[in-house]
């Protein structure tokens, strides 16, 4: 039985989190760094609290997916990225590759889809897997060996979701959770 764990970090949920969590911080020259501060923080609590083997970290592109090619109008009422909060993700994804953190992007595909396909494959590997995340949408992706962790308000609380936790909550199972959706 292999008792590897697997890492999953939603990249720019993390950011989003952390940008609007804590206080408006600058470096010296005047680059923000809330959000910086905020991810590397819950980076390193949930690599001390699960001890993973891996770690990888999955970001949006800004082209569209293929969702925006059936529906035209699909995240159309969605605000723009503040200036202070895109300036800091090219800071984090160079301090992921320097951590050896593997980052996952593809244009045409949303991070939920790129995190969804990881969890698949390493629970089929036998591996224990664990999605960070703000999105209840990854809910569905829970199982008995892929648990999803939502942040919660701030940067330090959490949630986790596995499949038994699905069904007590919510009363369906993750597959279902689409529906309710």
């Amino acid at each position: 039985m292999n008792n590897e764990k697997l890492l999953i970090l939603d990249g720019h949920s993390l950011m989003n989190r952390a940008f609007y969590a804590l206080p408006d911080l600058t470096n010296s020259e005047g680059t923000h760094t809330n959000a910086v501060y905020g991810f590397l923080n819950m980076l390193l609590r949930m690599k001390k609290e699960i001890a993973p083997d891996y770690v990888v970290c999955t970001f949006d592109r800004s082209a569209p997916t293929f969702r925006h090619d059936k529906y035209t109008e699909y995240k159309a009422g969605r605000k723009k990225m503040p200036p202070e909060l895109s300036e800091q993700f090219p800071i984090v994804e160079k301090i992921l590759n320097m951590m050896s953190i593997n980052i996952f992007e593809i244009d045409g595909f949303e991070a939920d889809d790129l995190m969804g396909t990881l969890s698949v494959f390493a629970e089929s590997n036998g591996m224990e897997v664990y999605i960070i995340t703000g999105d209840r949408d990854a809910l569905q992706l829970a199982t008995d060996k892929v648990k999803v962790v939502i942040t919660k308000r701030g940067i330090t609380q959490k949630e986790i979701y596995d499949r038994n936790r699905m069904i007590e909550e919510y009363g369906v199972t993750p597959g279902q959770f689409i529906d309710v959706k």
